[in-house]
């Protein structure tokens, strides 16, 4: 008998894809985005309901499971919420996941949410109420905020080159009494590398892998217009220019505003101008006086570039062309960082370029940065949805060891309240990889198949579920 599982905030199911691997069963999962419904739905031949809060606030929607796994929104806490337990979460999303908790008791939790959770704005205040909420449930957690990357992960253990850094949160259920009185408890990740892997050594080519073989339509898709790469051209020309000149032979740290190039002696910095923005401007202007003589030749080249793209952010170190380096194009300018590996992927179209390639990332080298494998098939929706879904999503590689290290620590607990979930996981390899390379299923789900529609099967087979486990 496989485990069970609920997959809140179920986004496109990075942790369905962590869970479905090591043979658990999804007998519920919830996301608000119709889009990203599909998708999962397309891909787990699961259904997926909607909005968590009308299947949570009243009779309860969700049946029993071993695992709860949920990619909750972070939404602000009281400052004195920390003391008020379950009544401090009402009227946050956070509430809803207590809710099943409180009525399910599922026996291991696995939350995600955004670092800046734990952050210095949040520690002593939403962290707080979320770890002792998670103690009156009976939860046993630890203090400490687990802060893991995809990118800390060698390949061998399902690493992907993605800096992207998420709190964890993982709970064994022991009981009230023993989740209050055991709160010594270690995370399950450190920030520092595994195995002592070293994060330089990622290579997109090798371990993205970026798509070599593309047909010359597709490349067209994704190249650059003219107009980027004007830019591109032009912020080269002054890394040519300059570069010789600068101290050490790199580029300064600070973000380069073209817009604010005067001297020392004429600048003027207005009265209420954050210390942070005062001081890039005073850099600046330091920067302008070093270099006035080539900086005066080049600045026509970008006259009539957009006010954002007369604005670089260079985080490369070495490299001494944006030709080799990743970029992106932000509203506070271009960044481009090292070609190692990938800032991590976000919900808006900011879409990696890689500056070798000349072009952006796929939305097939998007999924592979956050471990979904290739079978895993996104129909024919946008590819702004794409993104954004993946942006959203949680890395399948991180969410697996994460999840497995946790129960392999607490190996007897779980295994005394769910020993099915225990004896999955001690059975498994350490790289999730290893278990998707083939689909847990015939295929994808056609939503609208011979013999009816499937998501209608669906359902059919979800009341069916339910019908067993509630009654």
């Amino acid at each position: 008998m496989s485990f069970t599982f609920a997959d809140l905030f179920a986004g496109i199911g990075g942790f369905h894809a962590a869970l479905g691997a090591l043979g658990g069963e999804c007998w519920f999962a919830s996301d608000i985005d119709g889009r990203a419904r599909l998708v999962y739905e397309r891909n787990w031949r699961t259904s997926v309901d909607g909005d968590i809060v009308p299947l949570t606030d009243g009779q309860m929607a969700v049946p029993p499971h071993d695992v709860l796994a949920a990619g909750f929104p972070c939404q602000p806490f009281s400052k004195s919420g920390y003391q008020r337990g379950m009544d401090e979460t009402r009227g946050t999303l956070f509430w809803n996941i207590c809710r099943v908790l409180e009525e399910r008791r599922p026996a291991v939790i696995l939350l995600e949410n955004v670092r800046n959770l734990a952050g210095p704005r949040h520690r002593d205040t939403t962290w707080k109420t979320i770890v002792s909420t998670l103690r009156e449930l009976g939860y046993r957690v630890s203090d400490t905020p687990a802060v893991f990357s995809p990118h800390l992960l060698p390949p061998h253990l399902g690493g992907r080159p993605q800096v992207r850094e998420r709190v964890f949160i993982t709970g064994t259920y022991v009981g009230r009494d023993r989740a209050m009185a055991e709160t010594d408890v270690d995370p399950i990740v450190s920030p520092r590398p595994v195995d002592g892997w070293d994060p330089q050594r990622w290579d997109l080519k090798r371990h993205l892998p970026l798509e070599s073989d593309l047909s010359p339509e597709v490349v067209s898709a994704y190249a650059l217009s003219d107009a980027e790469t004007q830019w591109i051209d032009a912020w080269d020309r002054f890394i040519d220019l300059v570069l010789d000149n600068l101290e050490g032979g790199r580029l300064p740290g600070f973000p380069i505003w073209a817009d604010e190039f005067v001297h020392p002696e004429d600048l003027r910095i207005p009265a209420g101008t954050p210390a942070w923005k005062a001081n890039f401007l005073v850099k600046n202007a330091e920067f302008y006086a070093q270099h006035q003589e080539v900086l005066d030749e080049w600045l026509p080249t970008i006259s009539d570039f957009p006010p954002s793209r007369r604005k670089l952010e260079w985080q490369a170190q070495e490299p001494s062309s944006l030709w080799n380096t990743v970029m992106h194009f932000r509203p506070s300018g271009i960044r481009a960082k090292r070609a190692t590996y990938l800032p991590a992927l976000v919900a808006i179209t900011q879409t990696s370029v890689v500056g070798e390639m000349r072009r952006r990332i796929t939305p097939r080298e998007a999924a592979r940065l956050q471990g979904f494998p290739d079978w895993f098939d996104f129909g024919s929706q946008p590819d702004a949805a794409t993104y954004k879904q993946l942006g959203n999503g949680v890395n399948v590689g991180a969410a697996y060891h994460v999840f497995r290290e946790h129960v392999l620590r607490d190996a007897d607990d779980v295994g005394a309240y769910a020993p099915h979930v225990a004896e999955a996981v001690l059975a498994s390899p350490p790289n999730v990889d290893e278990l998707l390379a083939n689909p847990f299923h015939a295929g994808p789900l056609a939503m609208t198949a011979q013999g009816g529609d499937g998501r209608a099967m669906l359902d059919a087979g979800r009341k069916a579920k339910r019908h067993a486990v509630l009654g």
